[in-house]
């Protein structure tokens, strides 16, 4: 499948409530909480990473293979074009990639649920850091209202990977930075601000919402 793969993300404090919202806009539940584990590959010189692209074997339901191109940031909002298929077999996929000379540059873990509202898709991700939402659809006005309605504040939407987030954090705690998995990170133990890097200066909670701000009405 080959989509330019627009979304935004958010880190927040209560992911029920987001997830409660949702239900009482009648989202559709498409996929129900599952546990995933991503591989990241790349050539033993790390050059897809300096390109920008991402070669990513995912298992959650089944295994995916997927191509990230390099991504483009406007307003908080990446946007790249994607490429992924399924395949038959996880283990496979991997020596197939291992044969053609790529190796694992890191491994993460998150757990996701994800619905279908109003034609977008609304990820609810757990990983072992914090959790967060991430909304995909076709342009960032859409993702603007969606995010609103849902008592998101957009202004503390995060133009980073989950990885580079990472990253940063494992330069404050000297963690494995290609080993983001529940058993390696201690979660209760990790805070907003730890996720704050030199590229990223402010990782905030977008559902407190600042002084003089409202958002969502429900509907």
């Amino acid at each position: 499948m080959n989509v330019q793969e627009t979304e935004v993300k958010f880190y927040v404090n209560d992911l029920k409530r987001v997830e409660e919202h949702l239900r009482t806009l009648g989202a559709r539940l498409i996929q129900p909480r599952v546990h995933e584990t991503n591989l990241r590959f790349d050539l033993p010189d790390g050059s897809l990473r300096t390109a920008g692209q991402v070669l990513r074997l995912r298992m959650d339901t089944q295994a995916h293979l997927t191509y990230k191109g390099p991504s483009e940031r406007l307003d908080g909002v990446l946007s790249r074009a994607e490429y992924e298929t399924q395949v038959e077999n996880f283990e496979a996929a991997q020596n197939i990639l291992r044969a053609l000379g790529y190796v694992v540059s890191a491994t993460y873990e998150k757990y996701r649920t994800t619905y279908e509202w109003e034609g977008l898709h609304i990820m609810l991700d757990e990983l072992p850091y914090g959790d967060f939402v991430e909304i995909e659809g076709p342009n960032v006005e859409r993702l603007r209202t969606a995010s609103q309605t849902l008592g998101l504040d957009f202004e503390a939407a995060i133009p980073a990977s989950y990885l580079a987030l990472f990253e940063g954090l494992c330069q404050k705690r000297n963690l494995n930075p290609t080993r983001l998995t529940f058993e390696a990170v201690e979660k209760g133990s990790i805070s907003a601000q730890d996720l704050c890097t030199p590229f990223i200066e402010a990782v905030r909670p977008a559902d407190e919402q600042p002084a003089g701000k409202t958002y969502g009405s429900g509907q």
